[in-house]
This record gives structure tokens, sequence and C-alpha cells, in this order.
């Protein structure tokens, strides 16, 4: 395969109107809001990004390089196929969740990043603690976007996978550093026009290729290879639930949604653009399915591609611009494979900006510098965005598959963040202390699992398992969600217990060290027994007694300490929305 110097015009082309967008999109951050609060500009945007802007980056956030060519590469594996892509209906139902149940009560309180009720709540080590998975998460949503990324522009232009991984992680990364929010939500708006154009500009040109068979043909009978629906044995149903349940609820608890949660100019708009991002989300998985499909139903001899197929040759996870490239004549090959790299790139930041903000304001600000000028974070986030961004570029050069990279990337957001974001809006008496217990019982019962991807062995072999030709452990049983429903209940459990030894007086208040459940109650931060004796205090001091109002479902189960509870901290005190 020669080099290409076609479709380096083409990447070249593409990346200068993406590059354009974000400059324009910076130079608008730098002329929002006033000089002391560039870095919440960087952050939400100025909270005034529309219904229709904000329903384009969060569909893009989600359809990017990961999801396209990860739904493509399942499809296209004769051992997984169309049943075990499960990445466009998991996070579709994940933005329906999204919407109905969390965008509103975060939006209303006008946070300002994810880790905020935390903090708020739980206090700023905890919000620390949070942060290590929150920032593991988006590091593996960036390197799935980088291995996409790399693999599609080798394919364009015949250069080694790592450089190109290495270059288009450079390209990424300073990019990000143009601008903030806005920057990343006006390329999402030009990236979901590029993936749209081009992939279904290059359906059509592929299906119609000599060499392809009849997709609904090869769907249920065995052609080249298996049947590209794909089916789950029932030994692996289990395996397949836990992770669906894994994208499902492990795609709502991410920065990058609540960051376009949080910048959306109203908490109604905020549920309303989840809702049109889960549609589009599906709408643009179609054309991904079908070149997998394509692709599974290609005689690769009859191809320049050439003997063996790209399976045996190991470039299952480059089916995508595979397909592209010796399916479709050059023109419309060029065209789909630039803009499919193009919006891939303005994926990456979205990643990056939300990892750099949570360390710059949670924290950098929030646990170290309270007083640091909004100067001194912007040039924190600056400064991280190069880091992760070196970090995300390593992970995708180690990794072996785009979708396993996909679900580690919800692996620690779904066990650990999601119970936590449960308890902190909708459960009523949950502190720090549960919190802490929760987070290390659903981190020990993932890690005693075992994780084929990193070639970690478990440590508890739950029903069900075996091992591979590769002698890697699997497990089938659904380790992970009982991980998750373990963090949450000792999480409960834990939380109230605590509560009542110290409101019982079992526990004296000095063994609060935590002032998680005294202090928040008491701020003289002495015995209550002592305080009911002194002649001094009236009990409507201690207990002020509100009119009773008639109850209602959404009053009964949401978490109102979380809202109401102000920290010492004003950073925290959020105004109203804007």
């Amino acid at each position: 395969m020669a080099f290409h110097v076609e479709g380096l015009v083409a990447i070249v082309v593409f990346y200068l109107a993406i590059l354009a967008v974000g400059i324009w999109a910076a130079w608008k951050t730098k002329n929002t809001g006033s000089e002391g609060d560039r870095s919440e500009a960087i952050i939400v945007g100025g909270r005034d990004i529309g219904l229709l802007v904000g329903g384009f980056t969060m569909t893009a956030t989600w359809v990017g390089g990961g999801y396209i060519n990860g739904t493509a590469e399942a499809v296209y594996v004769p051992d997984y196929g169309l049943a075990w892509a499960q990445a466009p209906i998991g996070y579709s139902l994940s933005l329906i969740l999204g919407g109905l149940f969390f965008a509103k009560p975060m939006r209303s309180k006008g946070y300002v990043t994810m880790l905020d009720p935390f903090q708020q709540l739980y206090g700023k080590r905890m919000g620390g603690l949070l942060f290590i998975p929150a920032l593991m998460g988006e590091m593996f949503w960036a390197a799935a976007i980088f291995s996409a990324l790399g693999a599609t522009i080798s394919v364009i232009i015949d250069i080694n996978v790592n450089i190109s991984v290495i270059i288009s992680a450079l390209i990424a990364t300073m990019y990000t550093l143009v601008g903030g929010l806005y920057s990343v939500a006006y390329t999402d708006v030009v990236q979901l026009f590029c993936i749209f154009l081009g992939l279904w500009i290059s359906v059509p040109f592929a299906m119609s290729h000599p060499a392809v068979t009849d997709i609904g043909l090869t769907a249920v009978h065995q052609v080249y290879q298996a049947p590209w629906l794909g089916s789950i044995n029932s030994l692996d149903i289990y395996t397949w639930l836990d992770n669906f349940f894994l994208l499902t609820l492990g795609g709502i608890p991410w920065q990058a949604y609540f960051q376009r949660v949080l910048s959306s100019s109203s908490a109604t708009y905020a549920q309303v653009l989840s809702f049109l991002a889960a549609f589009g989300c599906l709408v643009m998985a179609i054309p991904a399915v079908l070149i997998g499909a394509i692709g599974a139903s290609t005689a690769w001899n009859q191809t320049d591609y050439g003997v063996p197929d790209p399976k045996s040759k190991k470039e299952a996870d480059m089916i995508l611009p595979i397909v592209l490239q010796y399916l479709c004549p050059v023109y419309i090959s060029f065209f789909g494979l630039g803009a499919v790299s193009a919006a891939v790139m303005s994926s990456a930041d979205s990643s990056i900006l939300s990892a750099s903000s949570m360390f710059a304001r949670n924290i950098y600000q929030l646990s170290f510098r309270q007083n640091a000028s909004d100067r001194e974070i912007v040039w924190v986030m600056r400064i991280t965005v190069l880091l992760f961004g070196a970090s995300a570029t390593a992970m995708a050069l180690l990794a072996s598959s785009v979708y396993g990279l996909w679900y580690l990337s919800s692996d620690l957001v779904y066990i650990i963040i999601f119970p936590q974001l449960l308890c902190v809006l909708f459960i009523k008496g949950t502190n720090t202390y549960g919190a802490i217990a929760g987070y290390l019982f659903g981190l020990v019962l993932r890690i005693t699992g075992g994780e084929p991807y990193l070639y970690l062995q478990p440590l508890i072999y739950y029903p069900g398992w075996y091992q591979d030709d590769n002698n890697i452990y699997i497990q089938r049983f659904p380790f992970k969600t009982l991980a998750m429903l373990t963090s949450f209940f000792t999480n409960v459990i834990v939380s109230y217990l605590a509560k009542y030894l110290f409101e019982s007086g079992t526990l004296p208040p000095k063994l609060d060290f935590l002032d998680a459940v005294v202090a928040r109650y008491s701020r003289e931060h002495m015995d209550k027994a002592t305080l009911v004796k002194s002649d001094n205090i009236v009990l409507n001091e201690l207990a002020p007694v509100n009119p009773r109002h008639s109850l209602t479902l959404s009053s009964t189960f949401t978490n109102k300490e979380a809202f109401n509870y102000v920290d010492s901290s004003p950073e925290l005190s959020n105004t109203e929305d804007n």
C-alpha cells in the first residue's frame, strides 16, 4: 500500500476546518463574561449554550471515533456480531436516564463540575477520592478516541499505527489548548456533520462493490464468516447483561456529559438535549453497523486488500477505515476517511477538557488553593491538558481493542461513581463515612474480579469462570454489577449506622474525625446531651420546626441535604441559573 497524497490532503483540509472553528470559538470565549470568571467560562461556556448547539455537542461527544469504530468492529468480529454491539443502545439509554433523573437537579443548583455536589456533601477529601475514577474514565475514553484516530490515519496515508496515534494525540491536545467549552461545542457541531456526510455517502458505494455479498444473506447465513447478526449463548447471558448495565448506568456519571448539562441555558434545556442526544446516538450508529456488516460480507481476496482478511491480520479494530479505503471509489473514500478523522479529533478535546476542569476546580482550587486567582486556574487547566493528553496517548498505544477501551472507560465510573451519585442526589442521610466505605468495597470487589484487557488475574473466582486459550481467566458472573450494588448498599448502611451511633450518644462527638455527622448539625461541635441540659439553649434553636407540607414522590426520594447544605467555601455556594 503506497503513501496516499490525496488522503493526506483530505485530512489537512478537514483538520484546518475544525481548527478554524475552534479558534473562532476560543475568540468568542475571550469575549464572554468578565475577566474574573474566565475559568468558569472555559468550563461551562457562560451557561448560554442553546438547545440546538447543546444537542449537537452532546451527541457528537458520544459519537466519536470509539463509538463508530468500536461499533463497526463489534459487528464485524465473528465471535461477537450485532448482538454484542451494545454501545449504541446502552449509551442512548444512559442519556435518556440522565435526562429524566439527573440533569435537572444538577443544573438547577448551578454546579460547575460533576464533583461539586460530592464535595459539598461529603467534603473535599471525598471529592479528591472520586476524582481518581472520574479521571481514569475520561482518560480511557480519550485513549479510545486516539486509538481510533490513529488507525484511521494509518489506513489513509499508510504510516505506522503508533506513529499516527502519537501525531494525532499531539494535534488534538494542542488544539484543546486553544479554547474551552465553546471550542469543544462548536467543533462538535462540525464533527457531527462530517460523520453524517462522510459515512452515509460512503455506505452505498461500499455496499455495491462486486466483492460484497448481500448483507441480508450474510446476516443469517455463514458465507465468509459467521453471520454478522451474532448470537448470545446461554452461558454468556450474564456477561452480556453485566456489560449492558455497565454501559447504560456507567454512561451517566461523566464530566463530559454533565459539562454540557451544566452549560445549558436552563434546566429544562438540559433535559431536552439529553433526549435529543439519545436519538442522535442511535441514528449515527446505523452507518457504523452497516459498515461492520459490509466488512463481514466481503470476499477480501477479490479486493486490493488481498489475503488474509482483516480479522486474520488482527486489524478488526480498523475495519471501518479499511472498508472505506478498499470498497469505495478513491474520491469517496478520501472524503469519508478525511471527514471521520477530523470528526474523531474534535472528540478528544471533550475528555481532556473534562479531566482538566475537574482537577483545576475540585482538586487544585477547592482543596489546596481556595484563594487562587482566575488566571492561575486557567494556567493549571492548560498544564493538565498536556499531562492528561500524554497519559491518554500511552493508554492508546498499549490497548489491543477499541471496544475493550470502551468497557474499561465505564468500568470504574459505573462501580464507584454511579452509586455515589445516586446517594448524593436521592438518598437522604448519607455521609462521608458511608461514601468512603462504599468506595473501598466497590473498588476491592472490582480489582479482585480480574481484568483480561489489563492481564490482571482474579483473586475471587465467581461461578462460571473459565480460562481461554491465552491462559486468561474470564468471569461469566456479573461481578461488576455486584460490585456496584455492594458499593451502593454499603454507602447507605454505613452512613445510617454512623449517624445513629453519633446522634444516639453511643459514640462521642470527638470521634467524628471527618466532621460528617455531629459538625453538620451542631456548629458548636458539642455533645447534644450537654446542649439540651443547658438552661441557655432553647430546644427550637437546636431543631427548628418547619410547617409540614404535603409529601410528593419526588420530595420523598430527593436528598435535599445535597442541595440545601452550604459548605464554608464560598466557591461551592453557586448562584441561581443564569
